[in-house]
């Protein structure tokens, strides 16, 4: 058989072989003010609707396309793209490839929040795709898990970024956020640090620093270049390494570090340290002096 051929009959073989893309979305709890959703999907998948809320999305596989505002649009893998509340749009495959994209729906008044509450209107981003690094990093953070509703300051965390990104790209300039709050975020941190191995609830860090959520994650990223969240997730994840040193059981390690079970410590552990706990636990059991 000629190679042309033959190589032309592999390709056909290998797409007998696929096993086929079923649509399907994964629709993860929803936080107050915030619904996340994974969809995959193969030609037209939603007819002409609106929602209540902005869609801010970002596309994993495939050409994403849909009607916008009297155009078509198409949004390539890495892209942002951003729905405006009450605004008609349809959604599909733009090839036969399929398509996969995650999608977050915020509410409009939680943005209003997240920006300091006093602007005359909501963001509008006039060109709906677009790329931009920060919102695909926030999004992502977003579907860490979506077996659990977020942890509460991981939320704020997500919709503060969220807002910042509407706000750059509808042209709007942020409220000026003045000198870091340098007393307020350390009281913040040391709070996190004390109460690190149980859940702390956004209100309880507005107490302690006399910050609103939103305005306590910007300060709070200025000066320690992370969020609350993200800091109160090191701290019991240190605390875990600690507790491997001694030879305490990965379960118990789990439920004294306060993660849901010993594979969400597993998940968060790797995420952190790019290894597995059983793995870190194994290796400093046996390390030597150099």
């Amino acid at each position: 058989m000629p190679e042309n051929l033959r190589e032309e009959a592999l390709r056909g073989l290998g797409r007998l072989c696929e096993r086929p893309v079923r649509d399907a979305i994964l629709s993860a709890p929803s936080n107050p003010g915030l619904e996340r959703m994974e969809a995959r999907f193969t030609g037209d998948a939603f007819e002409p609707h609106r929602h209540d809320t902005y869609a801010i999305g970002v596309t994993l596989h495939g050409v994403q396309t849909f009607q916008y505002r009297g155009e078509k649009r198409q949004s390539l893998p890495g892209n942002i793209l951003v729905l405006h509340p009450d605004e008609v749009h349809d959604g599909g495959a733009g090839t036969d490839d399929g398509l996969r994209y995650r999608i977050i729906y915020l509410e409009p008044a939680l943005a209003i929040e997240a920006l300091g509450g006093n602007r005359g209107s909501l963001p509008f981003i006039s060109d709906p795709v677009f790329a931009d690094a920060p919102l695909v990093q926030a999004i992502s953070m977003a579907f860490n898990n979506l077996d659990e509703e977020m942890d509460e300051l991981l939320a704020d965390d997500i919709v503060a970024q969220l807002a910042q990104g509407l706000s750059r790209h509808a042209g709007q300039p942020l409220k000026p956020m003045g000198n870091p709050a340098v007393r307020q975020a350390g009281m913040a941190r040391d709070y996190l640090a004390d109460n690190a191995l149980r859940v702390v609830r956004s209100q309880e860090l507005e107490t302690v620093s006399g910050l609103d959520r939103y305005a306590l994650s910007r300060h709070f990223r200025t000066l320690y270049a992370t969020s609350p969240h993200r800091f109160l997730l090191m701290r019991r994840l240190q605390r875990a390494k600690d507790l491997m040193k001694i030879g305490v059981p990965l379960a118990e390690i789990a439920a004294e570090t306060g993660f849901s079970d010993q594979s969400h410590l597993n998940r968060q552990f790797k995420k952190a340290f790019g290894i597995t706990p059983g793995r870190w636990a194994a290796l400093t059991a046996v390390s030597q002096p150099f």
